[in-house]
């Protein structure tokens, strides 16, 4: 689909606001649209990816000045995903109301847990903004199952996750159905994934490797692989445009730069392991380095996959993929 002009805000006295809102988001559920009754808010809650995209079409016809992700991370990813042939690289504000279970996204931004609308166009009024770049990740194979995506589409988002990350994400999910959200809920998930990998046995999934080949398309060199097991496998691979993370943690080192980045284990090496906690928490010495952990800020990357990757809380198949930045994006901050 592509754009039949330009997309730019009109000159108005009173902003013009489109929000796009999921009633299913955590703490959206049994509660009314926020300031649905002013004249220029226009509130829309699509049931489906189509739907998504005929509301978006509507708010660039209308030259919406600020648009509002009433929702959680996967909303925000669907929003960007349907958004990004309608808007391309000439996006209206962003204002996200984080109303997730986890809402990585809002501690990047430095949101607060409970941020109303009514907060979000002051700090709007006063020009308060930061920008990020979400990740594009195109397909090189086949599609997604049952033909949600097509073999040339592609989908935007903040943080992927291959490897075992997909399988601590259903730990994640167990956190979530017994009440634990947000920060609570990664360091809960976190805890268990670790124990599972040092102390689980042969054949534990935890402790399993994936297919994965990972490429610099810039230079052409691909990541080298150190440490036992298969030449073609690896154990974790996470990649983020993020420059803040829940709980304090610094996957990608102390100051992380701006852009793309990647985190990789190459194996399940249990002394390695033990010391997770060191390289969420921003180390990563030379030793460490030797025995397979990688930490890359890079340019587009060719992403070959054997197992499902997360991105940002939904899973997606198997495949060969380009990863790169996607447009730079302003967001409304306190």
């Amino acid at each position: 689909m592509s754009r039949s002009a330009p997309y730019a805000p009109r000159a108005r006295a009173v902003p013009l606001v489109g929000i796009v809102r999921n009633p299913r988001s955590h703490r959206n559920k049994g509660l009314e649209a926020e300031l649905a009754d002013c004249s220029n808010i226009l509130t829309e809650a699509p049931r489906s990816r189509e739907a998504l995209r005929v509301s978006l079409q509507d708010f660039a016809a209308r030259g919406i000045d600020y648009l509002v992700i009433d929702g959680g991370d996967g909303t925000v990813r669907d929003v960007l995903t349907c958004g990004a042939d309608i808007f391309g690289e000439e996006w209206p504000a962003l204002i996200v109301l984080p109303k997730g279970k986890t809402n990585a996204l809002a501690v990047d931004l430095g949101l607060p847990n409970h941020w109303s609308l009514a907060e979000a166009l002051v700090a709007a009024r006063s020009g308060s903004v930061i920008q990020r770049r979400p990740m594009r990740i195109s397909s090189r194979g086949a599609g997604r199952d049952g033909g949600r995506e097509s073999a040339e589409s592609s989908i935007l988002g903040f943080f992927l996750g291959s490897g075992v990350f997909t399988i601590g994400t259903g730990a994640g999910q167990a956190a979530h159905r017994r009440g634990a959200f947000n920060s609570f809920a990664v360091g809960l998930t976190i805890a268990w994934c670790i124990i599972q990998i040092v102390f689980g046995r042969a054949g534990n999934p935890f402790r399993a490797s994936t297919r994965m080949r990972v490429r610099n398309l810039v230079t052409g060199r691909e990541l080298p692989r150190r440490g036992p097991g298969k030449p073609d496998e690896r154990f974790l691979a996470v990649a983020s445009t993020f420059e803040r993370f829940p709980l304090g943690l610094r996957l990608f080192g102390k100051n992380p730069p701006p852009g793309l980045k990647l985190a990789v284990l190459d194996a399940p090496v249990r002394w390695v392991l033990m010391l997770l906690p060191m390289i969420l928490l921003g180390f990563l010495p030379r030793f460490m380095q030797r025995a397979g952990a990688h930490r890359v800020a890079s340019g587009p990357l060719d992403f070959d996959l054997g197992g499902a990757f997360i991105l940002d809380g939904e899973e997606f198949p198997s495949g060969h993929y380009v990863l790169e930045e996607g447009p730079q994006l302003t967001f409304v901050v306190p």
